[in-house]
């Protein structure tokens, strides 16, 4: 369920296929950012033992209701949930259910919401009652590693320097980096390029230019990086059962660096607060 692009009110594109938006769009990222945000920091409180993924999706069904927004993921390639819940070993798009959180679980969960036609994409981690100190060293090094490849964004830069930035902090970290999914661009689209690697080599892939928006979303395992599907074709999970964390932002290229649309109202956005 892809949404149409109204190419009068979004620029033009690069030569690798990347859209460069006007400065008038960054209002608008920010309005379904800020939406986005507040809803995950309306979670927080909601995540604990004995609580079920399903339940907490349901509150998120309503609060995007409430605000007047759209879900961009229900209806989505057949998709019938308002967020993705990923709890341990789940890498990424996890899907909702009757299943119960224990103590000590870690879970990401990520929302998209369209306002006025424009996409907020953003996830962060939470944990249901006490945090080990592996899973909370995890989430820690994650929620570092996406800001490092923030701090990667400029003019003049390429997508290779912003997944190097991440592999390399990761790794030293004696973690692995997700290879098998990627941040995206957005914008009036859910899905647009470029794909945003979360690993590489410096120097490398499309250079960035004011006014590109893409998310920025590094997947981490404690173990190896090897991921696979479920049967449902949606849920990653992975392959040696070790803990893997997730933190996206979705970001727009300025003339010095990055603006971020997705940052926490409440400051909660930080790895512990769940």
């Amino acid at each position: 369920m892809e949404h149409a692009l109204d190419d009068s009110a979004t620029g033009r594109l690069t030569r690798d296929g990347i859209r460069l938006h006007e400065p008038r769009d960054f209002a608008g990222m920010h309005a379904a950012g800020r939406v986005a945000a507040e809803i995950l920091d309306r979670v927080a409180p909601h995540v604990f033992p004995g609580q079920t993924t399903g339940e907490i999706d349901r509150l998120i069904t309503e609060w995007v209701e409430q605000a007047g927004a759209t879900s961009a993921t229900i209806g989505y390639r057949g998709y019938r949930h308002a967020s993705c819940i990923s709890v341990n070993h789940v890498v990424c798009h996890g899907i909702p259910g009757d299943k119960k959180l224990k103590d000590g679980d870690i879970l990401n969960v990520d929302v998209t919401v369209i306002v006025d036609g424009w996409h907020g994409d953003t996830s962060r981690m939470y944990v249901a009652g006490k945090l080990s100190r592996k899973a909370e060293r995890l989430v820690q090094v994650t929620h570092d590693a996406l800001m490092v490849g923030i701090e990667a964004v400029r003019p003049g830069a390429t997508f290779g320097d912003i997944g190097h930035a991440i592999q390399s902090f990761v790794e030293e970290r004696k973690m692995s980096v997700v290879r098998d999914f990627c941040g995206h661009g957005l914008g009036q689209v859910f899905h647009a390029p470029p794909n945003v690697l979360h690993y590489g080599r410096a120097g490398s892939g499309a250079r960035l230019e004011e006014g590109m928006f893409f998310t920025i979303e590094p997947m981490v395992n404690l173990g190896r990086a090897e991921t696979k599907v479920l049967a449902d074709d949606w849920t990653a999970v992975t392959r040696d059962k070790s803990l893997s964390a997730q933190f996206e932002h979705s970001v727009g290229v300025t003339p010095d660096g990055a603006e971020i649309f997705t940052l926490s109202p409440a400051g909660l956005f930080q790895p512990t607060h769940g």
